[in-house]
């Protein structure tokens, strides 16, 4: 009886469901399937259970989806290390001469760090642990050194390897490595408007400065950095496998793990209790995004057959929009849900209206899972749900509130980045398509 309903009415009904289930607190994992489930009883006599079962499986039987827990628990183990501490002190003597000096030891230590956690809650806050403290005790100001860290913390979606972006390519049924090699030159554009923003703000603001500590000879700034060494000799193993090939997503992963618990071993902070530790948080955050991901498959299975995205790609293709209006229009889209859920949810939930709206419009699904994960970035700095906001507001004691006022600068510089990237998306598909030149780049 309910079959008849025409698409826009059962759109309606199936976002409102939606909205209500996750209204109500139910997880989104199980809010998803429900309405995936309301969806097939709707339009379909297909045996829902044989649906269910297959599309959960497909979910998880999956060679890419392996570097997911591998990357997790990487960023778990470097987590429970003196590493910000180390790359605090080892970075300061190199970046006195900037205008803004120790502030962009934020920006260049969470890039780094970032290159080894994929999580950005992680990067904030193992870099703010150290920092934080450091540049209060300097006389930096503290709106800055906040705003900073907050905006830097997101380096941790954006630079691989980042778990939003292995959770869109599994989504989206692309490479994941694809996906990472087109995060590297974002990720450096992101660090340089950071970067730049400080200078400016620092030259306009003399007196929130402090005088630069005494000059260092270069013997003496190796010998503070030397910590640094193996840390960087990491990333390095894992950014050359990747781009020339060596390894798969997945095995450099496994390298990343080898190699966190190496460093912690030589940093001797790598105990039994620690070890168990890591595991067991990278195991509660593997299995949330797992279940995340099995309850999005059977919503796509099930919103396929009521012809929804179909239907949405055809209405957006009739409206002869230009393809920077359908940009502009995902972007105010995109940063309103990010006020409202974190950012996996926010792939998952509209993946299944939205990828077939962007193929439509013949963008690449690289450059949009860049682009996506930049609007990712954008929710952890953004009221109320922003999680590094909550980090860096428990780490210094302020309210929500003036964290969000410090980060807003660096919100905007975000949307700056989106602009370029869509100006200008070599910055993305140059990578990918150098390492993998059979594949032709859709312009």
């Amino acid at each position: 009886m309910f079959a008849a309903l025409d698409l826009p009415t059962l759109s309606i009904v199936l976002l409102g469901a939606l909205l209500v289930i996750l209204a109500s607190g139910v997880w989104i994992a199980i809010g998803l399937g429900l309405v995936g489930l309301l969806a097939m009883i709707l339009t379909t006599n297909v045996p829902i259970g044989t649906v269910l079962a297959t599309k959960v499986w497909d979910s998880a039987a999956s060679w890419q989806i392996a570097a997911l827990p591998l990357f997790i628990w990487m960023g778990e183990i470097l987590f429970r290390t003196r590493l910000s501490e180390e790359m605090f002190r080892g970075l300061a003597p190199w970046l006195q001469w900037l205008p803004g000096r120790l502030l962009h030891v934020n920006v260049l230590g969470c890039g780094i760090f970032a290159t080894m956690s994929g999580s950005s809650a992680a990067t904030c806050a193992t870099i703010g642990k150290i920092a934080l403290p450091e540049l209060e005790k300097r006389g930096y100001d503290q709106g800055m050194a906040l705003g900073s860290l907050a905006g830097s913390g997101t380096l941790g979606l954006l630079i691989p390897p980042s778990i939003p972006m292995v959770v869109y390519a599994v989504t989206a049924n692309v490479s994941v490595l694809k996906v990472f090699l087109g995060g590297f030159l974002p990720g450096l554009l992101v660090m340089g408007l950071y970067s730049g923003y400080i200078i400016l703000w620092s030259l306009l603001n003399p007196g929130k400065t402090p005088p630069r500590d005494p000059v260092m000879s270069f013997a003496a700034k190796m010998q503070q950095s030397k910590k640094l060494i193996p840390c960087l000799m990491l990333i390095a193993l894992v950014f050359l496998s990747l781009v020339l090939g060596f390894a798969t997503a997945t095995e450099c992963a496994a390298f990343g793990v080898i190699g966190a618990l190496i460093l912690a071993w030589w940093s001797g902070t790598l105990d039994w209790a620690g070890f168990t530790d890591s595991v067991m948080s990278a195991t509660r955050l593997t299995c949330m995004i797992m279940l995340i991901l099995a309850g999005a498959a059977f919503c796509t299975a099930a919103m396929a057959y009521t012809g929804i995205p179909a239907a949405l790609a055809e209405w957006v293709d009739g409206q002869n929009l230009s393809r920077h209006k359908l940009v502009l229009a995902l972007t105010i889209m995109y940063i309103i849900l990010g006020c409202l859920i974190d950012g996996i949810s926010m792939i998952v939930l509209t993946a299944v209206i939205v990828l077939p709206m962007v193929e439509k419009a013949g963008f690449d699904l690289v450059w949009f899972g860049v682009y996506l994960i930049i609007h990712v970035e954008m929710a952890q700095i953004t009221p109320p749900v922003g999680f590094n906001l909550f980090v860096l507001q428990n780490m210094s004691g302020r309210d929500t509130f003036t964290v969000a006022k410090a980060a807003f600068p660096f919100f905007l510089l975000l949307n700056l980045a989106v602009v370029i990237i869509t100006a200008f998306p070599e910055i993305v598909t140059a990578i990918p398509y150098w390492v993998f030149p059979e594949v032709a780049v859709k312009k």
